[in-house]
């Protein structure tokens, strides 16, 4: 009996330390109500007049929200999304975006892809965002 117990418990340790080492998934809650809408405010403020008001984008400017935004970031790290919206927009002012404003405007879109919030805001460190990857909602 005593032995079935170790071995137990030795399965659940090692699941335990696979799923830690892999990191979080924007499944996950990665940021909070909060932060998606202050990240709301810098949407209107900052991208509405190129993507639209509802992120379907448009022309030459694709879409923020949808199967098309999904696919381009699907399984790739967050500080990806991060360093793409920090150091390139909005198209009229690239890098303008302060690290805070890029976080909470990704934690926007997070909300309007229908992924989870969480307790804890989405980090500023680019090291932070490495271990969050962005998983498509189904």
């Amino acid at each position: 009996m005593k032995a079935k117990v170790l071995i137990a418990s030795l399965v659940i340790a090692q699941t335990l330390i696979i799923v830690t080492a892999q990191g979080k998934t924007t499944m996950d809650g990665v940021y909070t109500a909060a932060q998606a809408a202050r990240g709301e405010k810098v949407y209107t403020d900052s991208c509405a007049s190129c993507h639209q008001t509802d992120l379907s984008g448009g022309g030459q400017t694709p879409e923020l929200a949808g199967p098309e935004f999904n696919s381009d970031f699907k399984d790739l790290p967050l500080s990806d999304l991060f360093d793409r919206t920090r150091l390139t927009m909005p198209a009229d002012k690239p890098g303008s975006l302060t690290p805070a404003q890029a976080a909470d405007l990704i934690a926007f879109l997070l909300m309007k892809a229908k992924l989870p919030a969480g307790q804890t805001e989405l980090p500023l460190d680019m090291a932070a965002l490495k271990t969050i990857t962005f998983i498509a909602p189904k």
